[in-house]
């Protein structure tokens, strides 16, 4: 082999190793950019984790605010039902009130008219007629209100419907009967609105005595036991 065919297997030599080193190169060169893809890759994937996080969070949010709302308005709501029930119940009573009073005023005025008249006659009998004419219209009234009048006389005594305020004795009533009545009862329907005032007999006057001296024969008996 002459020299110059020497000179171009060198240069080829050296061109070869030229071109391998530019691959090299170039390779190493592209290795970097593929990391960078892969951190842009793993910020994104973050970044919708972040994303995700506070949208669930705002949801959230959402729904308590939307829960407070609706607990501020059932709240109004419910105070508006009581006002409003206090208001009804109160105006209930007034008309019931005076629904009951009404129909007394024309007892009353019967009342006053006899008064009047009792002050410039002397007539009994009219104004014995006046007081029957307003212990009618009184009857009528209760009656129209639902309001039962009951007498006790020679009933047994109950402590339910009566109310006893002495005992006596009493030669033709038995122990327990009602011999006398202060004030009448008054009931509606099963209600009792004011019990009667009565008397009530405690039997004869020598069953008494005679139950009075056993008891105190059978106290002596039992001082003189001891």
């Amino acid at each position: 082999m002459n020299n110059e065919e020497q000179e171009k297997v060198q240069v080829q030599a050296e061109n070869d190793t030229a071109e391998n080193s530019t691959g090299n190169i170039a390779d190493n060169a592209e290795k970097p950019s593929e990391t960078w893809e892969e951190a842009d890759e793993v910020k994104e994937e973050t970044a919708a984790e972040s994303e995700v996080e506070v949208s669930a969070e705002a949801v959230l949010k959402a729904e308590v605010a939307a829960l407070k709302d609706q607990l501020l308005r059932k709240e109004a709501d419910y105070q508006n039902y009581r006002k409003r029930m206090a208001r009804e119940v109160s105006d209930a009573r007034r008309i019931g009130l005076v629904e009951t009073i009404m129909p007394f005023l024309q007892v009353f005025d019967l009342f006053e008219m006899a008064m009047k008249a009792a002050e410039t006659s002397d007539n009994v009998a009219a104004l014995k007629q006046g007081l029957e004419m307003i212990l009618a219209q009184y009857g009528k009234t209760i009656d129209e209100l639902g309001v039962q009048k009951f007498d006790t006389i020679g009933e047994s005594f109950d402590p339910m419907w009566h109310d006893a305020v002495a005992y006596e004795n009493s030669e033709t009533a038995a122990e327990g009967i009602i011999i006398k009545q202060w004030n009448c009862g008054y009931k509606m329907g099963d209600r009792l609105l004011r019990p009667a005032r009565v008397i009530v007999s405690s039997g004869r006057a020598e069953a008494a005595a005679e139950e009075s001296a056993g008891d105190t024969a059978n106290v002596e008996k039992a001082d003189d036991g001891q």
